[in-house]
């Protein structure tokens, strides 16, 4: 029962980090969620938008940050 505790306030940490990072993300000017070449469309009554672009540049840090880890942790 311990290790799942653990867990769970690792879980807790982890996404306030990533709270915070977004913050301070929206402060700094990135315009993450509006680059060019995510797809917006607005029409009378609705809007639809996929942010493509976006989660391609996430994806990429998040997979620079995962080898980063990998290739110190060796």
């Amino acid at each position: 029962m311990n290790d799942l505790g653990r867990a769970v306030i690792l879980m807790g940490v982890v996404l306030v980090v990533i709270g915070g990072a977004i913050l301070l993300i929206g402060r700094a000017g990135i315009p993450l969620g509006r680059l060019p070449g995510d797809i917006s469309y607005r029409g009378k009554h609705t809007t639809f938008y996929f942010p493509v672009v976006t989660c391609i540049v996430i994806s990429v840090v998040l997979s620079l940050i995962s080898w980063l880890v990998q290739h110190f942790r060796k």
